[in-house]
């Protein structure tokens, strides 16, 4: 019943806005590869890109604290330049999203995509199955 909700949601959010949304964030990850010095946020873009194309089911987790001096550096580098505009750009799309109420799980999904958006480096997207929930951890 999950994954067939998931699917539905899916489908549905592909419709409204994921196609469209997934597809700036690859053309951003062309961009940031051709310049070859922003690879690393290209990849941080088709991986975003494809996240923003099948968003139900899935999760974003931290790939833990040891992600290293150079992902912070270009998360804050990030931030300054793309990270915030792409985070209210989330913000402002998710807000129509809520008035009906088949696009709350839409502006949901939305406002999820703002950690990964904001800071994409040092983030992995997995499962929601893969992920255990706080009290369930040792």
């Amino acid at each position: 019943m999950k994954t067939t909700l998931s699917a539905v949601l899916n489908v549905i959010w592909l419709l409204f806005g994921g196609l469209w949304l997934a597809l700036g964030y690859f053309a951003a990850g062309i961009i940031c590869c051709i310049l070859i010095v922003t690879i690393p946020f290209g990849i941080a873009s088709f991986r975003i890109g494809l996240y923003a194309l099948w968003p139900f089911g899935r999760t974003i987790v931290d790939r833990g604290p040891n992600v290293g001096f150079f992902s912070t550096l270009g998360n804050v580098i990030w931030i300054i330049v793309a990270g915030i505009w792409i985070a209210i750009g989330h913000v402002v799309t998710a807000i129509p999203m809520f008035i009906s109420i088949i696009g709350i799980p839409l502006g949901i999904a939305n406002l999820k995509l703002i950690p990964v958006s904001l800071v994409p480096l040092g983030k992995a997207i997995v499962p929601s199955d893969a992920v255990l929930p706080t009290y369930q951890r040792a």
